[in-house]
């Protein structure tokens, strides 16, 4: 990617920065990355982010196949989470017949799926501890309604998908961004776009700046200009006063006080 269309993004970027700051504003951002099971080059990759911007990133790990050399190596990371995806990260609609890809859609059982999701629950608080914050992460960010309605059944305080909706009759902790190409080939889908992207939900912004801003990645399916975009936006992020990085923790343990309800667990330091 060019110079120019990255200057071109760094400048909206901040554009719309400084006009929170000026109104002594900061929109808080968080970060969220999925399919963590085991360490890799790319999750190192991704963790070395962390520590280098201070941004805490909230790993999305699915339970069924989560390893105990995973908890290890994120046992003494200051800006690492572990959010629950789902049990097993398989598909059960039916493609066939034109369904999206879910693992707990439509057409699975309720009380199976809830005890599942339970079951997944038990074994991230075992592996991860007082790290583990219990939020839901749905395979391919789609859960039906009458299995989310249950989710406190299976232990679990939140929800998180990619959209941008914020459905008031869920605690729901929402990712915006993601700045992998999926159809054809995974690739990086450019600054152009990615600007398009932040200047859409930082305006919706300008009329409720509490509202977290949520940035995806997939560590394992990203190519090298997506860890680039990582970096050089966090580097952004990380320098202006209009925008402040948040944990998942805090972002759950307001909209659980929103409700009247008390605080989970937060992560070590």
């Amino acid at each position: 990617m060019s110079e120019t269309e990255f200057r071109a993004y760094r400048d909206g970027l901040v554009q719309h920065l400084d006009w929170f700051a000026d109104r002594g504003l900061a929109v808080p951002v968080w970060w969220r990355d999925d399919d963590a099971v085991e360490p890799t080059p790319a999750l190192e990759r991704l963790l070395h982010i962390a520590n280098t911007y201070e941004v805490e990133v909230a790993l999305a790990v699915i339970p069924a196949n989560a390893t105990e050399a995973l908890a290890d190596r994120l046992s003494s990371e200051r800006f690492a989470s572990v959010l629950q995806h789902g049990y097993e990260h398989r598909n059960f609609q039916d493609k066939s017949r034109g369904e999206k890809a879910a693992e707990f859609g439509r057409r699975r059982d309720p009380d199976e799926a809830i005890a599942l999701l339970a079951r997944g629950n038990r074994r991230l608080v075992g592996l991860f501890g007082p790290r583990f914050v219990p939020v839901m992460v749905p395979p391919w960010n789609r859960i039906a309604p009458r299995i989310s309605a249950r989710l406190a059944e299976a232990g679990l305080s939140g929800l998180s998908t990619f959209t941008q909706f914020h459905p008031r009759a869920l605690v729901q902790v929402q990712t915006h961004v993601d700045m992998i190409k999926w159809k054809k080939e995974r690739r990086f889908i450019g600054w152009h776009s990615a600007g398009l992207r932040f200047d859409y939900h930082l305006a919706r912004r300008r009329t409720n700046p509490a509202e977290p801003l949520g940035v995806l990645s997939h560590h394992l399916a990203q190519n090298d200009a997506c860890f680039e975009f990582l970096e050089r936006t966090f580097e952004i992020l990380r320098a202006h006063p209009g925008a402040r990085f948040a944990r998942i923790s805090e972002l759950l343990d307001a909209e659980l006080a929103a409700r009247g309800l008390p605080p989970v667990s937060r992560p070590t330091a």
